[in-house]
């Protein structure tokens, strides 16, 4: 069953966002309705992938897409496919990924090491993590909690990838 992210948890998440959804590359991964990937076109971003599993969600992501203003300078793909198998092809790093899979599914801590070791994140990425309230996000050592919030049973809560990399 689809659980799309609440009205308020994603206004909260897209002021956490702030300017970081203009002109990113964003991964819906178990987009669900696409509500969350919809939310950054909608302001701004140059390209989200929607990924789901449930062929028919996939077809209503792709509906609503259809009726999008093509003026915009925006592009998207709508990929019906299993988050895990998805993510273990070569993919093209993302600035900004929503994670917001099934809270029964065990499939978060697979996820997250594959988006870290496989090159789907770009070096100073967000991710944004729903699971239930109780649990604390199997995350890479390298991912930063920057906020998190709770809504009822659901947690959620904004990452920052640090590679390493930057200047000290």
């Amino acid at each position: 069953a689809i659980r799309p992210t609440p009205d308020r948890v994603r206004e909260t998440l897209f002021n956490w966002l702030a300017g970081a959804v203009a002109g990113a590359r964003c991964l819906d991964l178990f987009a669900g309705s696409g509500v969350l990937g919809l939310e950054a076109l909608s302001r701004g971003a140059r390209h989200v992938t929607f990924v789901e599993h449930e062929p028919s969600a996939a077809r209503a992501i792709e509906a609503c897409l259809a009726q999008w203003d093509r003026e915009r300078r925006c592009s998207w793909r709508v990929v019906a496919a299993d988050a895990q198998a998805f993510l273990g092809a070569a993919g093209q790093p993302f600035e900004l990924v929503f994670l917001d899979p099934p809270f029964s599914a065990g499939t978060l801590a697979p996820v997250t090491a594959r988006l870290e070791d496989g090159g789907w994140l770009a070096p100073e990425a967000r991710i944004y993590v729903e699971c239930p309230a109780a649990d604390v996000p199997p995350v890479p050592a390298g991912w930063a909690r920057a906020r998190s919030k709770r809504a009822g049973q659901v947690g959620y809560h904004l990452y920052l990838r640090h590679t390493g990399n930057a200047a000290e």
